[in-house]
């Protein structure tokens, strides 16, 4: 799976930047739009406008972290992994009994847009299982990414030559866009386009950036490690209709 969103919907922690990076425009002309699709058979890409591009393949998934992909009331989600407690979360949610993961996630998520009774890392963490996802709500042109506690489904994520925020299950997608700038999403962290990058574990506590070295000695984005000595603003959502919109945060 990939996506790529614009720097207005969705920007990265400059510590992902690398100044020396090789990256290049991921959306001018569908650049890796076009490279992902050479390289995996009948893709599925949606257009999302100025906002950016999602896209996926179900060619060669992992039989124990399936993929999935979603659409509801314009809001898109790619899911991959699994949720062990799907049952209590449908229960939670209101949802029938067909409903998926990648439906569970969406219904999650407008219900912190729309009600907030939840703080996000709550909601994060409610998810009970190995996975990972990608939301791009275009409503409110706002997108929400997160992975399970143990990275159980590797996700990477970079910034390109434009400051679009790239973000792909496949570690060579990124590099293509992205050049050095990138590195592995941070385990059991969230992402959202009003509040950064936060952990789900230690939601009160800032996020301290550590560089990130590959095998040839060149800095190479960034990895996150959760700083005890430094507190972060309240996690929560404010409401749809409230003072203070999230999306616009």
């Amino acid at each position: 799976m990939l996506a790529v969103f614009e720097k207005s919907v969705a920007k990265g922690p400059d510590a992902l930047i690398s100044h020396e990076s090789g990256s290049v425009s991921s959306l001018k002309d569908d650049f890796l739009a076009k490279h992902f699709a050479s390289t995996h058979p009948d893709p599925v890409s949606v257009n999302l406008g100025s906002a950016g591009l999602m896209i996926y393949s179900m060619n060669k998934q992992n039989p124990l972290f399936p993929r999935l992909f979603t659409v509801v009331d314009d809001i898109f989600c790619i899911f991959q992994g699994h949720i062990a407690n799907v049952a209590n979360l449908k229960q939670q949610y209101g949802l029938n009994k067909t409903a998926n993961e990648a439906i569970i996630v969406i219904e999650a998520y407008r219900t912190l847009r729309d009600r907030g009774p939840y703080p996000i890392d709550q909601v994060v963490r409610d998810f009970q299982g190995k996975f990972a996802f990608i939301l791009y709500d275009s409503s409110s042109k706002v997108a929400f990414l997160a992975v399970d506690s143990d990275g159980s489904v590797p996700i990477f994520w970079g910034t390109d030559a434009d400051g679009n925020l790239v973000i792909s299950d496949e570690k060579e997608a990124v590099v293509k866009g992205c050049g050095k700038s990138f590195a592995p999403f941070p385990k059991g962290c969230f992402f959202t386009s009003s509040g950064g990058l936060r952990s789900s574990e230690h939601p009160f506590n800032e996020l301290k950036p550590m560089p990130r070295v590959d095998s040839s000695g060149e800095v190479c984005g960034a990895t996150f490690k959760v700083d005890p000595n430094a507190k972060k603003e309240n996690s929560s959502m404010p409401r749809v209709g409230s003072t203070a919109d999230w999306s616009n945060y």
